[in-house]
């Protein structure tokens, strides 16, 4: 099965190119795995449901009846459409998996089971396929049948915790940034698994099945959390945008009201930051001396740094401190990040081909390989797209075709 459509990256060069991936998940964290590995330059065909019920399609963004969002996280996917529920879609579903080097799906435990697809059958058509399922607490344990969002992960891995001021609540961000965590361990298993199948020996070995939770996928960031809660007895709380581990490191206000993020823990840094805001003494203060110690005084400290701060101007505190080489940034909205020049020098942001909008801004592919230029993938499939093309390839007629369509099949 070919990649011939104007969605394919130069295959050439990318470091995914010749893996297939049937990606038949929904909504957002198991599709943004096999998104990734499509910028890499992996085949990836994306399956819904024929009556286009994907709840991504209905998630904000959308402009009109267009979603926005399945534009730009399904990019550079062919779309077909298939109900693997019914006895004949099942049967075509069986029929196109040895085509396929990885199955994507992110469907409650049990699922596939009782659609009649479990690993036994899968692996009876394909052996070597690796199958990917991402799910909110994995295949196993008392959860594993729950249903989650990226909100539930984020909560229940500890994430959540720590973001918030000290006396307030703990706070979600507007973002799922969950489902994206989880998507990236997604994106990384597949990799591992066609990296291991490329070994001198491998290439016949049996299929993978990854069991993927993004709650663990959460708490894997949070690396040093247990070996501090065993070791010093010590619960890590909400600081606000306080760091706690290094100092100082804190969101500061100007005088015109912008607000700044700013990190100068390493001693050299911040003995010119002392210097940058006019406190030179400040640096051979004991209590300052090391990280450690300020540490253990950030309140005053940052009470000296905060004053600075509110006494100037955004662009009177950005000479400053880039003058110091002292790292800081401030708050970017979108539209900074649009208007920025090294964005924009950078090519941060791609102009993905759509054939409803012309085209329509995304991120870039990350990270860049030397070798590989990607030509910016078009953006996700409409309902159905390529069945012609994908289930022409594999033998259908267009009288098959639209026979299936006639059942709802496809």
């Amino acid at each position: 099965m070919t990649h011939a459509n104007s969605a394919a990256h130069d295959s050439r060069h990318s470091p995914l190119a010749g893996i297939r991936i049937l990606d038949m998940a929904t909504v957002v964290a198991a599709p943004f795995s096999s998104t990734l590995c499509a910028d890499m330059g992996a085949d990836v065909v994306k399956l819904e449901l024929p009556d286009g019920t994907d709840p991504l399609r209905g998630l904000a963004p959308v402009k009109g009846e267009l979603s926005l969002y399945w534009k730009v996280t399904n990019r550079g996917k062919r779309g077909i459409t298939l109900d693997v529920r019914k006895p004949a879609g099942r049967e075509l579903f069986l029929k196109m998996l040895p085509e396929f080097d990885v199955l994507v799906e992110n469907f409650r435990t049990g699922t596939l089971e009782r659609w009649g697809l479990d690993l036994a059958t899968l692996h009876a058509v394909n052996p070597r396929l690796t199958v990917l399922r991402l799910t909110g607490f994995g295949q196993t344990g008392p959860y594993a049948a729950r249903a989650g969002f990226a909100r539930i992960f984020e909560a229940m891995s500890g994430f959540t915790n720590l973001a918030g001021e000290p006396a307030g609540s703990p706070l979600h961000m507007n973002y799922p940034v969950g489902d994206m965590v989880a998507g990236l361990f997604g994106a990384f298993a597949i990799a591992s698994a066609m990296a291991e199948r490329r070994r001198p020996g491998c290439a016949d070995m049996p299929g993978r099945e990854i069991d993927l939770s993004a709650t663990e996928a959460l708490f894997r960031l949070l690396e040093p959390l247990a070996v501090e809660y065993e070791q010093l007895g010590v619960v890590r709380q909400r600081a606000g945008n306080r760091a706690t581990y290094t100092a100082p490191s804190n969101m500061y206000a100007t005088a015109d009201g912008q607000w700044v993020s700013l990190v100068a823990s390493s001693d050299p840094i911040f003995r010119r930051l002392c210097q940058a805001i006019g406190q030179p003494q400040m640096a051979d203060e004991p209590r300052f001396g090391t990280n450690p110690d300020r540490t253990r005084n950030l309140e005053a400290l940052d009470d000296a740094i905060a004053g600075w701060f509110a006494a100037n101007t955004y662009d009177e505190v950005a000479r400053a401190l880039a003058a110091s080489e002292i790292p800081f940034s401030k708050i970017f909205t979108i539209a900074d990040i649009v208007d920025d020049p090294h964005f924009q020098a950078r090519g941060a942001i791609v102009r993905l081909p759509d054939p409803e909008l012309g085209s329509i801004p995304a991120p870039c592919t990350v990270p860049r390989f030397s070798g590989y230029q990607p030509a910016p993938p078009r953006s996700g499939p409409g309902v159905g797209e390529h069945n012609r093309e994908v289930y022409g390839a594999l033998g259908l007629t267009p009288a098959d075709i639209a026979a299936l369509r006639e059942q709802r099949v496809l």
